[in-house]
């Protein structure tokens, strides 16, 4: 299976994502690409859902309930299209929503996606094209052929264009299925008909075109041939196709049942995919129809097939509810078509159009063959047409390179170059090759010709050869080769950095901007600025710090540029950027404090050193701004001392809002004190301002500490306003009065509300204004009344009282004079100020003030005149009677004919002096309680019975009637004896009555009506009245009842007969009834209530009433009297009652009179419950015959309820004659297997085919050890996955093993097999059968649940088993856990190997390393091959050295070093050292650095072998350790190493110690090559000494003649540089003299004073200032904030 040429594997199993089989077919299911599925299923509740399956995400189902005929989704998007009658519609999944619909004129018989846009709608007669966009209707394309009617279509395709289409069908003849393709041409709107099955068309490019034609591949089997044919229907630009065609093979034991049912065809691979209807599939090769691979998929039908774009490949679906996909492997399928085939063209071909593996050795080969052979031609094709670098490497170009050139021809290699670009693109390589003779020529243009065709890979090397001819096309070489280093340096050296940020982001590129910007500084201030404000604001950045960039210009001086660059960055106000913010107010603090200013002006910064500013901002006399910057008090005040008059007042105000009360205070007390009337204002509104936070009561008491009563009230007249202080109020009101503000007084305690007012009284009682106006007012208003006038009286003050009452507030009046009154002020002047009031004064409150006095006779003048006046006050009227009914002066006529006093005052006022005057007052005004209440303590309780018989009222009523109204049986005597008898008034007769009823007095009740219904004449024969009586009885004195209902005549006996059942009265309500012949009611009383079925039969007979009887029937139903009921029933021809009397006989067991009630029943109505009850009843009493004879004739029982009801009682012979009627093989198989007959019941469950029939009988069958039978029953069972486990259950639960393994062996051959029966017999065979296990994974594994069968083989301990299920199932880590575990079972080395690599657990590596070197030591190397790409070679090699296996593993450090990882260098180093093998270690060292060279030093320093030693020299002079490596090399005599050692350390005194020791050793020759070596660091008089002390002056000549002549050299060069400067300097100095000769300085000019440098000594600008000030740009922040100019000069100042 590995070296197959196709990819085969299993996508979905729907069954097994729960979409039943009958739901699996050409009808129901549509998949027009690899994404969607589409399923139309009916659920056994026979409802409609459309299921819609994404293959990507096949657990996520999406199911819809809806009736739809036919549904199919888009190949692309998910919509989804429904087919409900006629009536088409395009569903949007994701919007949920109709995207369009359309109603068809005839019925459609197939439809089809053709390309994501366009649905194809095939009809009897047409073929439509319906596109989802825009809102049109299907658009007729063409006709059917007449040879496709009465056909099934089965497909429908068209090309990539939509110019051809076929249209495919299938029909029966001769017993065979016979295939006819319509193929159509839109251009040509022609239709050819062809025999055929199958059909597709394809884009194919013919050799020699650049266009593709469109091919045609059909598919057809014949009685005589079965064959396939390509062909070209539109020709490319090329040659024309040639026809190809190849015979189709069919094995023989399918017979002709075969056929294609699908074509799909890859055009990547060029190869046709051709499925035929039993599941074999064919891939052929496009261009020659050549078959590649033939085998079997399925065993079961293939029905629907689509291209699967993923893998080239296709997907089908068969019956089965598999979804196969089949695809080529790249891997084998050249070495299939080469070994297998023999077909090398075709290998070659598909191997260079693919760039496929497997073909190296044949294109080597053939091209090598041409090569020798001299056909350079189609040598350079071979070479042109293949895959990868196989032949298109630089080895090839060197070959055509060496060709000797042929007159009058080109060149081999440009024939080469040329057939290379005219197949594409070259690679690096080829590009180098090819542009370095083209730029050699200078043939630039064809360079960016080939550049623009994207003909040449783009590389860094390429650039490189580019550069230095064209430095623009170089840089869109490595812009193209991502080469940014080289980009950013071009950029930069053409000054485009814009062009530098943009590429940066682009392409996620860093360079080095702190680098570029110190360039661009040196040679553009200004440029770098902006181009720095750029890299800080850029969206994506910053790309640089902008504290470096700060650094970077002030270290430069650049003052205007550094302001520039801060201020454009800081565009927002974030805690991150606080140094920047203060350096940009210091910088502009110290050289233009107005720009700073401005800054801190705009509120734009917050975080910067506020301390700091704020002492920069004192010293450059911006004092405000120094007060909003400092926080210390101590600094305020020192401001506010020296500069406070210098602030403005206003911000001084705002500003003591940010002071703390306290500190606020303080400062306000220091204004006071120093100058209070040049400051008071100020204070003033500060503590105005801020009066809240510091409390008003602080200000006030500060203010009166001062005696500043004037500041007091300015302040005063601010908050009192707002305020709602009683104190500020009050202070207000006192400094007023105390600054004769006296309007003010008055005004603040007439409108105030809030000040106190005793205290204000108090106040203006001791302040003794010249107008008491105010003490009035406050009086007034909070009714100080009393004290008021107590104080005017008392000081004499009259005429302020009488101005009081009369203008002021005349409603207070009463309280003046109750006040004078006690004060016993004269009458006559309390008449007369009473009468000077007149109308104004409230009567009732004068009344009650004089009343209460006892001196209510001096009113009456006043009184009296305003009766006189038409006054209806109550209280006048009321006044007036007190004193007449006081003076006696016919007191009963004013209260009878006075129409306005108040009733209750004046009956309360008479209740003592007079009650019966009271009684008057109470029934004028109707005072109901009041008038009961007198008449109870008084005793006039015939007055009380009139006036309640009068008055009607049932509250008043209740009220006396009460129990709690201790005077009830008098009232009662006085209304039946007087009040009522006097009465002739039928209402109140009436109120009267129904007032004793709602009391709850019946007997006194019964006795008032006996006496008006019995005794009286005018209302004997009222009729309520009547009832009235009887009902009464009833509840009160039921001996009476009887008699009343006897005498009496005119009653309505129906409805009081229930309430004397209510009242248990059951003899009289029965009585009643009898009287007034309600006989059906009368009987429902003895049965009901007085339970007498005997006499309710007697009655029931003497009556002769069908509803009597049906009523005595019911009773005696209910007294289980199930004969007599019937016999009422029927006499009654009553079946209401048929279900009770069925139940009844049902308890009763009465089932032979049952049968005669429903013969009647069913003679009067036909209801199948009547009918269904009879046939039981039949069966109950063992008439079969007579049953089966009723079931047999026209009937609408249940028959299946009846069956059951049998069944259920055990009438087996019944219930198996009620099934066999219905046919109901599933509960007549129950009844078979009760009765023991299992063959007979094995053939009702086949004809039942039903699972839980199946278990059943399989159940019974297994008990009864009939396994024959119960195996046919398991293979109907087991294919239900649902239902195994059950059944393996029963098997194994009675020990039979071998049984139930049969079963399943057997039921794997059926066509429903599932993958639950392939894993169960797996875990039988694990628990039962071991030997048989492997061969079944092996042959089964794509159909089990691994999951399963991986817990039964780890619960049997099947380590090789359980281990290769791991391995198939991608469980990686634990099939190594597994091997690495039980390795004596599980363990092989090649398996492991080959699994290791995928795990993901990375433990797991060094795991199996510690495992290898345990057991299996000699693999170890081995499997460190396969592991070295993937582990941490650091744990690795500590892992081994732990293990002391290192030098085992030597093969594998030696390959893995060249990733030069600290711990494999140095494990490989200690094994070299080990070995002693110096020149190993010398190339490790020298190829790999990242080890601890000090430590290996320090090792082979004392090594015995020299070689070793001069390491440990050369590592001290890697690491810079000079000294020891020369000691080093001196101690073992390597004179050569040591000098060398010496020149490299470039140290004067290692060269000096070294040259010192040369001399000791009298090594005179190592003394000269020392100086020569070492001559550019050592110093001439440390050698000439050297030298001359030891008398080898003659080895040091050379470097002393050639150290003179280096010397000389510069001499000369300072000589003549000197020479030129100093010319240059004469000549700078001639230019000065002359332009200040024309100078004229402008003192007006402050840039240039004193104070603007300083204290400096202004000097004129420099020459040519003014030229360098216009070409830089000012910094102004006047853009920005409508600020300040500022000048800059060459003195750093502004």
């Amino acid at each position: 299976m590995t070296n197959l040429p196709i990819r085969f594997q299993e996508v979905l199993q729907l069954t097994n994502l729960g979409i039943g089989s009958n739901s699996i077919g050409f009808s129901t299911l549509t998949m027009e690409s690899e994404k969607y599925i589409c399923i139309r299923e009916t659920t056994p509740d026979d409802k409609n859902n459309v299921v819609i399956i994404d293959t990507d995400n096949p657990s996520q189902i999406l199911r819809k309930q809806m009736k739809t005929d036919a549904a199919i989704m888009n190949p692309k998007e998910p919509i989804l299209a429904l087919k409900i009658g006629q009536v088409l519609q395009l569903i949007s999944i994701e919007q949920k929503m109709q995207l369009k619909s359309c109603q068809m004129q005839e019925p459609l018989e197939f439809w089809k996606w053709v390309s994501p846009n366009t649905l194809a709608l095939i009809t009897s007669t047409s073929v439509y094209h319906w596109t989802k966009e825009g809102n049109s209707d299907p658009v007729k394309v063409f006709d059917r052929h007449p040879d496709l009617q009465n056909t099934e279509i089965i497909n429908y395709r068209s090309d990539s264009t939509q110019n051809w289409l076929v249209l495919v069908a299938i029909h029966q003849r001769d017993g065979r299925v016979v295939g006819r393709i319509q193929l159509y041409s839109v251009e040509k709107q022609i239709s050819q008909s062809i025999e055929g099955h199958a059909a597709c068309f394809a884009n194919y490019i013919v050799p020699g075109a650049t266009r593709p034609s469109t091919l045609f591949a059909i598919s057809s089997r014949t009685q005589n041939a079965s064959k396939i044919l390509v062909l070209e229907v539109s020709k490319g630009d090329g040659p024309n196709f040639q026809k190809r065609a190849s015979d189709v093979f069919y094995p023989p034991e399918i017979g002709a049942s075969d056929f294609p049912v699908a074509m799909q065809i890859s055009e990547k691979y060029e190869v046709i995919y051709m499925v035929t209807k039993l599941g074999y599939i064919h891939l052929f090769d496009l261009g020659t129809a050549n078959l590649i691979y033939r085998n079997r998929i399925s065993n079961e039908n293939i029905f629907v097939t689509a291209f699967e774009e993923s893998t080239n490949g296709i997907i089908a679906v068969n019956r089965k509810g598999q979804v196969l996909s089949v695809s080529i492997d790249d891997k084998n399928i050249i070495p299939y078509i080469c070994n297998t085939l023999n077909n090398l063209e075709l290998a070659i071909s598909m191997a260079c159009k693919n760039n496929l593996p497997g073909a190296e050795g044949l294109l080597t080969t053939q091209f090598e063959r041409y090569f020798q052979q001299g056909q350079y031609k189609e040598a350079a094709k071979v070479a042109a047409d293949s895959p990868g670098t196989i032949l298109r490497n630089l080895q090839t170009i060197q070959k055509f390179q060496s060709i000797p050139p042929i007159p009058d021809q080109s060149s081999a290699l440009l024939q080469y170059f040329g057939m290379l670009l005219e197949k594409g693109k070259l690679n690096k390589v080829e590009s180098l090759e090819l542009v370095r003779p083209v730029l050699a020529q200078g043939k630039k243009q064809i360079l960016e010709k080939w550049l623009n065709e994207d003909k040449l890979e783009c590389s860094e090397q390429l650039g490189d050869e580019v550069r230095p001819h064209d430095r623009k096309l170089a840089l869109s070489i490595y812009y193209r080769a991502n080469a940014s280093d080289k980009v950013i340096t071009l950029f930069a050296e053409t000054g485009e950095f814009d062009k530098i940020i943009a590429y940066c982001k682009k392409f996620n590129y860093k360079p080095d901007f702190m680098f570029l910007l110190q360039r661009m500084a040196n040679a553009n201030p200004m440029g770098a600025a902006d181009f720095a404000v750029k890299l800080v604001k850029e969206d994506g950045g910053p790309y640089i710090d902008a504290n470096q960039v700060v650094e970077l210009f002030s270290a430069r001086n650049m003052i205007q540029e550094t302001s520039n660059f801060l201020f454009a960055i800081l565009d927002g106000d974030r805690p991150q950027d606080a140094n920047l913010q203060t350096k940009l107010l210091e910088i502009n603090l110290l050289h233009a404090p107005q720009n700073a200013d401005a800054i801190m002006g705009s509120q734009k910064f917050t975080h910067y050193n506020r301390l700091r500013i704020g002492g920069l901002c004192e010293k450059a006399g911006l004092y405000q701004r120094a007060l909003e910057h400092y926080t210390d008090l101590s600094d305020i005040k020192r401001v506010l001392s020296h500069a406070g008059h210098m602030v403005n007042q206003e911000f001084l105000v705002s500003y003591f809002g940010s002071l703390n009360p306290e500190d606020r205070m303080e400062c306000m007390r220091d204004f006071l004190r120093t100058n209070p009337r040049q400051n008071l204002q100020l204070v003033v509104a500060i503590a105005v301002s801020y009066s809240d936070q510091i409390t008003p009561e602080a200000i006030i008491a500060m203010f009166e500490s001062f005696r500043l009563y004037e500041g007091l009230y300015l302040y005063l007249t601010q908050v009192v306003v707002t305020s709602t202080s009683p104190e500020v109020h009050f202070k207000y009101i006192e400094a007023a009065a105390k600054i004769n503000q006296f309007k003010e007084v008055e005004r603040m305690c007439r409108d105030s509300n809030y000040y106190d007012p005793e205290k204000t009284r108090d106040f203006l009682k001791e302040a003794k204004l010249p107008d008491q106006l105010p003490l009035i007012i406050v009086c007034d208003r909070y009714e100080f009344i009393s004290d008021l006038t107590n104080y005017l009286y008392k000081n004499n003050l009259s005429k302020y009282i009488e101005a009081y009452v009369q203008k002021i507030n005349p409603v207070n009046t009463p309280l003046v004079v109750g006040a004078l009154l006690d004060l016993d002020c004269q009458e006559d002047y309390l008449r007369n100020l009473i009468m000077s009031v007149r109308n104004m004064c409230p009567a009732d409150s004068l009344v009650e003030q004089v009343e209460k006095r006892n001196r209510l006779k001096l009113l009456l003048p006043w009184l009296e005149a305003r009766v006189a006046e038409g006054n209806i006050d109550a209280a006048v009227h009321n006044a007036l009677a007190k004193i007449y009914i006081d003076s006696n002066k016919n007191p009963e006529a004013f209260l009878l004919h006075n129409q306005f006093y108040d009733s209750k005052v004046v009956g309360k006022y008479c209740e003592k002096r007079d009650p019966y005057l009271s009684f008057v007052a109470y029934k004028r005004g109707l005072c109901d309680y009041e008038l009961i209440e007198v008449t109870n303590k008084n005793t006039l309780f015939k007055n009380q019975a009139r006036y309640l018989v009068e008055r009607q009222d049932p509250d008043l009523w209740s009220y006396v009637l009460s129990d709690q109204n201790e005077y009830k049986r008098s009232l009662i005597d006085q209304v039946v004896q007087t009040a009522l008898p006097e009465s002739t008034n039928a209402t109140e007769v009436s109120a009267t009555v129904k007032a004793f009823m709602d009391a709850n007095l019946p007997n006194e009740l019964i006795e008032l009506l006996e006496k008006i219904v019995l005794e009286g004449k005018e209302f004997k024969t009222a009729k309520e009245l009547q009832n009235l009586l009887i009902l009464t009885a009833i509840r009160a004195d039921k001996s009476r009842v009887t008699d009343y209902i006897n005498r009496l005549d005119n009653f309505d006996g129906s409805k009081l007969a229930p309430i004397a059942i209510e009242s248990q009265l059951y003899e009289e309500a029965f009585f009643m009834y009898k009287k007034f012949q309600f006989n059906v009611e009368a009987i429902d009383v003895l049965i009901t209530h007085i339970g007498s079925i005997e006499r309710a039969h007697d009655f029931a007979e003497r009556c002769n009433q069908t509803e009597v009887y049906s009523k005595l029937g019911v009773a005696q139903l209910k007294a289980e009297m199930v004969n007599e009921c019937i016999e009422s029933f029927i006499k009654a021809n009553d079946t209401e009652h048929y279900q009770e009397v069925i139940a009844a006989a049902q308890r009763k067991d009465e089932y032979e009179d049952l049968v005669k009630f429903l013969q009647m029943c069913r003679k009067k109505i036909k209801e199948p419950a009547i009918e269904s009850e009879l046939i039981f009843a039949y069966a109950k009493v063992n008439k079969l015959a007579e049953m089966e004879d009723f079931i047999n004739s026209p009937n609408s029982a249940h028959i299946q309820v009846v069956g059951d009801r049998c069944f259920e009682n055990g009438l087996y012979e019944a219930a198996k004659v009620l099934y066999t009627n219905i046919s109901n093989f599933s509960r007549l198989t129950s009844c078979l297997v009760k009765l023991g007959q299992y063959q007979a019941a094995v053939d009702a469950a086949r004809k039942a085919n039903s699972t839980k029939t199946w278990k059943e009988v399989s159940a019974a069958c297994i008990d009864a050890k009939e396994f024959r039978l119960a195996q046919v029953c398991g293979i109907n069972i087991i294919v239900h996955g649902d239902e195994l486990e059950e059944l393996i259950r029963q098997y194994e639960d009675r020990g039979y093993f071998n049984e139930l393994i049969s079963l399943l062996e057997s039921g794997l051959v059926s066509e429903r097999a599932h993958v639950g029966m392939f894993t169960e017999l797996a875990i039988l065979y694990s628990k039962y059968k071991e030997e048989k296990l492997m061969e079944h994974l092996k042959l089964f594994y794509s159909r089990l649940n691994v999951p399963k069968v991986i817990k039964a083989c780890q619960a049997n301990q099947q380590w090789p088993q359980l281990t290769y299920l791991y391995i198939h199932y991608d469980e990686h880590d634990n099939a190594i856990q597994t091997m690495i575990n039980h390795s004596i079972e599980a363990w092989d080395h090649v398996l492991f190997k080959e699994t290791i690599p995928k795990v993901a657990k990375l433990d797991l590596y060094y795991s199996s390393i510690s495992f290898y070197l345990e057991e299996q030591p000699l693999l170890i190397n081995d499997l460190l091959s396969v592991l070295s790409p993937r582990i941490d070679h650091t744990r690795a090699v500590t892992l081994i050295r732990s293990l002391g296996h290192l030098p085992l593993v030597k093969p594998y450090l030696v390959s893995a070093q060249d990733q030069n990882v600290a711990a494999l260098n140095e494990a490989l180093n200690e094994l070299y050292v080990e070995e002693e093998d110096y020149e190993s270690l010398r190339s490790s060292i020298d190829a790999n650095s990242n080890f601890g060279t000090i430590a290996l030093a320090q090792k082979l320093e004392k090594h015995e072998l020299l070689e070793f030693r001069r390491i440990a020299a050369y590592l001290y002079k890697k690491n810079n350790r000079w000294a020891q490596s020369v000691e080093l090399s001196k101690k073992d005599k390597l004179y050569k190493d040591a000098i060398q050692s010496a020149s490299d350390s470039k140290n004067p005194a290692i060269g000096e110690e070294l040259l010192q020791y040369f001399v000791d050793q009298q090594n005179h020759s190592a003394f000269a090559a020392c100086l020569y070596t070492c001559y550019d660091f050592l110093k001439p008089d440390a050698v000439i000494e050297l030298a001359w002390r030891n008398n080898i002056l003659n080895y040091s000549f050379p470097y002393l003649i050639q150290y003179v002549k280096e010397y000389t050299t510069k001499v000369d060069q300072l000589v003549d540089d000197f020479k030129a400067r100093q010319k240059k300097t004469e000549e700078e100095k001639e230019q000065q003299n002359i332009e200040s000769s024309q100078y004229q300085p402008d003192l007006t000019n402050l840039s240039y004073g004193f104070a603007a440098t300083g204290g400096m000594l202004a000097l004129p600008p420099a020459v040519g200032y003014q030229q360098q000030q216009q070409q830089q740009q000012m910094y102004n922040p006047n853009q920005m904030m409508g600020g300040f100019q500022q000048n800059y000069n060459q003195y750093g100042g502004f």
